[in-house]
């Protein structure tokens, strides 16, 4: 639920500041907002960080900052439904790499859970292009999709879900052995850094906002990033990758019941179908823990 929060907010900071931009400020704020308690209580484990543990720290921050910057740059080639159903592609690439990177493999639950809320999260991404209409599915032809400038959209949305995914499996080995501080710290620090950069190479500016864009921006790394993100880091110490990615498709459903409240959106029945396979996939997956 905290995590579904991020694109009510992104929402309202989207009317002044530039995605990227928006990015940059939410793990900048949630990196100086953390670093008190990880410089104060946490600093001698990160000073006895082996270099291979901060070297993979600096490389899951740096794919925690594309995964940023490769989604939101796909939003300016292709459409808002196309991107979503690439970018919720996160489980499978999780699973497929897992055996190989972790050498942690993918149970029959987990398996199920993850096909059938792959099938909600793409359904829910199609919902803004596709209708019902006589009990048919009515969608706009597939070259609005792949067509013309949009393949260069899809690529980068699929681009962020693998990048994401590689995220999620190195946070998966290094949480073993880190704090939840000080790994978050070490990544959300190194990302922050490497999204500033790009809105310097992009030419945008970080200030001259109104007060309610950096209160959303504020609220944004605070709820989805410090709660949100870094309850997920922590449950990846716990349980498998491709168990905590399936959770993350929980965020459009929760996103959808949050706009019902807050922005007066109904949802249409493709949505509320979708939402339903997602948590039904996420109960199926999370058989395997109530199993042991």
């Amino acid at each position: 639920m905290a995590v579904s929060t991020a694109s009510i907010f992104i929402r309202f900071a989207q009317e002044e500041a530039p995605s990227l931009v928006i990015a940059a400020y939410r793990l900048s704020i949630a990196t100086i907002l953390i670093s008190p308690l990880a410089l104060i209580k946490y600093r001698r484990e990160i000073r006895q960080l082996s270099a291979q543990e901060l070297g993979m720290s600096f490389i899951s921050g740096i794919f925690l900052a594309l995964h940023f910057a490769f989604w939101i740059t796909s939003l300016e080639y292709t459409t808002v439904a196309s991107s979503a159903v690439f970018v919720s592609t996160i489980p499978l690439w999780v699973a497929l790499l897992s055996p190989f990177t972790i050498k942690e493999s993918v149970s029959r639950f987990v398996m199920w859970g993850m096909l059938i809320a792959l099938m909600g999260g793409v359904i829910i991404g199609l919902s803004d292009a596709c209708q019902i209409q006589a009990f048919e599915w009515v969608c706009p032809p597939l070259t609005e999709f792949i067509g013309g400038t949009a393949i260069w959209g899809d690529m980068l949305a699929v681009i962020g879900a693998i990048t994401a995914a590689c995220y999620m499996l190195i946070g998966r080995r290094l949480r073993a052995k880190m704090s939840l501080v000080g790994y978050i710290f070490i990544v959300y620090g190194i990302a922050s850094v490497v999204l500033l950069l790009m809105v310097g190479v992009a030419g945008y500016h970080l200030f001259s906002f109104s007060a309610n864009t950096y209160l959303w921006m504020i609220l944004l790394a605070i709820i989805p990033q410090l709660i949100g993100h870094s309850t997920i880091n922590w449950a990846l110490r716990y349980m498998s990758a491709a168990y905590v990615s399936i959770a993350l498709l929980g965020e459009p459903v929760g996103s959808t019941i949050l706009a019902y409240f807050l922005l007066s959106e109904t949802p249409g029945e493709l949505k509320i179908f979708g939402a339903i396979l997602i948590l039904t996939g996420i109960y199926m997956a999370s058989r395997e823990k109530k199993d042991k």
